[in-house]
Parts: structure tokens; sequence; C-alpha cells
């Protein structure tokens, strides 16, 4: 059967010469968009409408053919196919709870799609009747409430859930969506924590209820008292909060999966033998074909978690042994939208891997977020790299957090995935040492420091990494954390972070203020310059600083005076520059200190040039310190 004849809901083709047949329940939903009631010549009308399976499809595409002076025409009997939805969720004959569903579904897509433009009050209207919407809303609450807490089939839960999702998304703007107002007030939070604090629930719906309730927190989550807000941030209900850290958990490690599966595949397969042929001049090719579905709805969810609950801040650390996976799933709907599958738990070189072996919700994420973060070019991908960096933001807020992100008694190996660049060859996974997780936090963050200086620049995206940076050296100056990290890196990616908005200077400035980037950078250094001593792990730390600031004195010589040409002229970023201006004294004092210095050391032995800028630049550096003392 076609899909044209499906959609009108033929039953078979005929020939011209007779009429062609259709299905009974399409008859009888050609009776509900007549002007009679359809139940005045069948008094059993309803009952066996949802005897019959449902026609989405046709349901659907004729609520959207309906026009102005029609609706007003069947507005009654669409409000009685309400009701009588409402009314067959309590029967005890499935098929037509199962039906029922299904017609609320139809009913909501179809009646928002034919009236994208008209008030929430006029939809609702038009479904229910407004006089009797919160008793019809309350019914229909009741219900699904009933529903998702009682024994029945799992398949009619699932139901249930869908279509809360459906009509929480027919429209483009949630808080748009005016029939959420009676979702507020006839609660279903404690139906989605009972799904998610149950290990078998948990197993067939814990997907789509997180994805609800990260949905329901954002209803207007900023213009009034959003009750899924407040319940959220109090839940202390430690198999509640551990199912939903799984749930999270589990989807983006199946992300990381398949992710790492299309990259074994595409290394073994054409593009890999045509790299190896010419050299890297495809390699970007190669890296699009990488390029996979990313999955906001569950970074939404985790955000939500860790914004408002601070007791989830300690199932981010829970470690989890994969030897023993914590409730089966279905792979059945594409990459990156979906609770993962069992593959991954069946996959016999799982072990060989030491990360997938134990791990956290925090690792996995941070993973995933290397995959995201590498490409940010389409609107989509930067949206969801935002999203993980405003995680990471919040995260690095938190006092638990840093104290477990830095224990040094807690020691991972974080297979971060980089970006493939020409001027350097792939990392060596076998070769990542052990240590505290923030140096993993730190990684990607110069990670993406370094791979993301392009014409179209991610401003905003930098200045949430650099501010990531600051929050966790602000921890570590408090409680005097030494950590054995290799900061020259880092040194060294802010430097040339630096010198990019330099040499980009006139483009960078017709869209963003690279001052107040500038300004955070330089301060970075300032923290490093005054209160190193609290953290750096030793007093060799000091002396690379200082080297990486001399050897690249050039390039903060210019960032001053372009600051200063700036400053001492009217202009839009006149005040902007001069903050830059005053945070350079402690930078511009070293280099003044120590390059006479240099100099000298070179006249007094003769050396025309000392070269400082390669390998064995920092042992020429501390020599012409100790000849002339600091």
């Amino acid at each position: 059967m076609s899909q044209v004849e499906k959609r009108a809901g033929l039953l078979r083709r005929t020939s011209s010469s007779k009429k062609p047949l259709k299905e009974k329940v399409v008859l009888m939903y050609d009776e509900i968009f007549a002007k009679e009631d359809p139940a005045k010549n069948n008094p059993r009308f309803w009952d066996e409408l949802f005897l019959m399976k449902v026609n989405l499809e046709y349901l659907e595409s004729k609520l959207e053919s309906v026009d102005g002076e029609e609706v007003q025409r069947i507005q009654d009997n669409i409000n009685s196919l309400f009701h009588h939805c409402v009314q067959a969720l309590g029967e005890e004959h499935q098929i037509k709870v199962v039906n029922a569903l299904q017609t609320l579904c139809a009913l909501f897509r179809g009646v928002h799609q034919k009236n994208k433009s008209a008030s929430g009050f006029d939809i609702i209207n038009m479904l229910m009747g407004f006089d009797k919407a919160e008793q019809r809303m309350k019914d229909l609450m009741e219900r699904l409430d009933s529903l998702l807490c009682g024994d029945g089939s799992e398949s009619l839960k699932s139901l249930c859930l869908k279509l809360l999702l459906c009509l929480v998304t027919v429209t483009d703007n949630i808080s748009q969506n005016t029939i959420l107002e009676y979702v507020m007030i006839n609660s279903i939070f404690e139906a989605i924590l009972q799904i998610l604090s149950d290990v078998s629930s948990r197993g067939q719906h814990g997907y789509d209820a997180v994805v609800l309730l990260a949905l329901l927190v954002n209803y207007r989550k900023y213009e009034s008292v959003n009750p899924y807000i407040v319940k959220l941030s109090i839940v202390d209900d430690e198999p509640t909060l551990d199912g939903m850290g799984m749930v999270v958990h589990q989807a983006l490690t199946e992300y990381n999966r398949q992710y790492k599966d299309k990259e074994e595949e595409n290394q073994g397969g054409f593009f890999s033998t045509l790299t190896s042929m010419v050299g890297s001049m495809f390699i970007a090719d190669a890296d699009e074909k990488l390029s996979v579905q990313t999955n906001e709805a569950i970074l939404l969810a985790l955000y939500e978690a860790v914004h408002l609950n601070r007791n989830f801040i300690t199932v981010l650390a829970q470690v989890h042994d994969y030897t023993h996976p914590p409730y089966p799933t279905t792979p059945t709907t594409p990459l990156g939208t979906t609770p993962p599958s069992l593959d991954m738990m069946n996959n016999p070189e799982l072990p060989l891997d030491p990360n997938l072996q134990t791990s956290n919700l925090l690792i996995t994420f941070l993973k995933y977020a290397s995959i995201v973060m590498q490409d940010t070019k389409d609107e989509h991908r930067l949206n969801s790299a935002r999203l993980c960096l405003i995680i990471l933001t919040c995260i690095a807020e938190d006092q638990y957090a840093d104290a477990f992100l830095h224990d040094d008694n807690m020691n991972f190996r974080v297979n971060l995935h980089r970006m493939p660049m020409r001027h350097r060859k792939k990392a060596v996974d076998k070769n990542i040492p052990s240590r505290p997780l923030v140096c993993a936090v730190l990684d990607l963050m110069v990670e993406f420091i370094v791979t993301h200086m392009m014409k179209d620049f991610p401003m905003d995206l930098y200045l949430r990494c650099v501010q990531i940076i600051h929050k966790l050296l602000c921890y570590q100056k408090k409680c005097r954390i030494r950590l054995h990290y290799t900061w020259r890196e880092l040194w060294s990616a802010l430097i040339n972070l630096l010198k990019f908005l330099l040499s980009n200077e006139t483009t960078l400035l017709a869209k963003h203020n690279i001052f107040h980037l500038a300004l955070l950078v330089v301060n970075l250094f300032n923290m490093f310059i005054t209160y190193g001593d609290t953290f750096l792990p030793t007093s060799n730390s000091y002396d690379e600083l200082y080297y990486e600031i001399v050897r690249m004195h050039q390039v903060f010589d210019n960032l001053y005076c372009m600051v200063l040409r700036v400053s001492t002229n009217t202009g839009q970023w006149k005040e902007a520059a001069s903050k830059v201006t005053h945070a350079l004294v402690n930078v511009r004092a070293i280099i003044n200190h120590f390059n006479p210095k240099i100099e000298s050391y070179a006249a007094v032995n003769h050396i025309s040039q000392l070269d400082i800028s390669g390998p064995c630049g920092l042992n020429s550096f501390e020599t012409s310190l100790l000849s002339f003392g600091n």
C-alpha cells in the first residue's frame, strides 16, 4: 500500500468504476469531522472507536486540513473525542487504553500543527473546551500517573511517557505551550522518580523519564515558580539520584562507544589508506565522516541535575564496574538519541581498556565533551559544546566536586578524543598516565584553546573555557593543592591565544570584545605569578613560568602596545583596553627585569644572541639567572 493510500485510510486499490474502500476507523473519524454528534445515531460509537486500531496519519492529516470555519463547526466533536479518550484510560480493556493514548497523541500533534500561530488558549479551547479544560487535564494527569505507578504492562507505561513527551514537545518553544500549566498543577514528578528509583522500570523507561523531567523543568523556569524545579532541587533519595545518573551515564557511554567504533572503522578503511599515501591533506574529510548526532536532551538532563541538586554531585563521582551492567537496554533508536545497548557490555575486548572497567559519570561526560567540542562549525554542535562547558562550569563551582577532582587518592586514565591536526601526531592511548580528574578537565580546556582559533571565532566558548580554568586555580590556591600537571602546555596555549587575538584584531573586533578575553588570560598569568607558590608543585615550576613569559615576551609587548593604543584613543573599547593595560603590570615587570640581564649575560660571554627558544632554552635561561641573580 502506498503512503498516499495509507494516509487516506484506503484498504486497497479498486477499479475506477468502484468507490474506494476505507477502514472502518477512518469512516468513524469522518463522522467525528462531520457536524452531527457521531453518537446520536450510534450510542456505542465511542466504545467501538477505541476497539479499532488507530490510524494516526489519517487522524493527524484530518486535523491539519481543517480550516477556520470548520474548526468552529466540529469543535464540540473534537472536545468530545478528547473527553472520551481520557475516560478510556480508566478502562480495564488494555486495547482501549492503548488506542486512547495513541489518539490523544494524534490530537495534540494535529491541533498544534494546524494552529501554530494560534494562542495557547485557542488550542486548549479547540481540544477540550476552555470551560472544562481544568477538569479534563486533571483527569488526564491522574490517569497517566496511575498507569505509570501501577502494575500494568511496560508497554502501557512506555506509551504514557511517549504521550507526555509528545505533549511537552508540540511547540518549538516549550514556554509557549500553555497546556503545560495543567501539567504544573497536576504534577507527575513522583511517578517519574518512581521509575528512576526502580531498577527494572529504569531499564525500560529511564531514558524517556529523564528527558521528560529535563523538559518539564525548563517550562517558564525564569518567569514563574516551576514546581518541578523546586522538587528536583530537594531530592535526596539515593536510589533515585543514582538511577538518574545511571541513565545519563549509559546514554553518554553508548554515544562514546559508537563514536569510537566509527573512528576505528574509518582508520581501517579508504580514508586511512588514502591518507597514508598522500600525507594528511584529506584528514579533514576523514574527520567529517566521524560526525555523529549529538544528544542535547541527555546533556540538558545532566545540566539540570548538576545545577539544581547539590546531592547529585556525589553521583558524578561514583565508580561503576562495567563487568556487571546495571540494567538492560534495547538499541532501537538512532545514535545519540536513545538509552544504550547491551553491546558494550558483551564486547569481549572491553576489559582490555582500563577506562571502561571502572569509570564514573564525570569521566564519561569528559570523553563525550571531548568528542562534541571537536567540531563547532555548525550551530547545532556549537550549542552542544556550549552546554558541555556550562555543565563543567557548574562542576568547577561546586566545592564537593572540586574536592573529588583534586583527590590524589582517586586517579584515573582518561582517554580524551583529540582533533586530528596536521602539525601533531595522534596521541597513543597506552601512554596516558593515571592522574586526578582535574588533570583531564585541564587537558580538555587546553585542547579546546589550541584547536579552535579560527575565522569564525567561538568567543563565548573561549570565555567559558578560561573561566573554568580560573575557578579550578582558585580552588587550588584556596586549599593549597600542589597539582603535578604539565602547566607549560597551558601557558603555551594561553600565549598562543593572545597571539591569535593580536593577529586578527581588526576582524575579531568587528564582532567581539577581545579585550575581555585578553584580560581573563592575563589574569590567569597574574594568578600564577602572585599565588603560584601556593599551588605550583615545585620551585622549578616558577622557573618554567618565567621562562615561558620571557621567551614569548614579544607577544606580551605587542599586546601592551595594542591595548595602550586603544585605551589612549576615544572609542568603544577604551575602558576595556585600559583594564588589560593595568593587568599587564606583573608580566611586564618580569620581562623588563630579566630581558636586560639576559642581554648582559650574552654580551659578557660574547654570545651574539642567547637562544632560549629551543628545547635547551630553559637551561640557558636558568644559567643567566644564576649568573645575575633573581
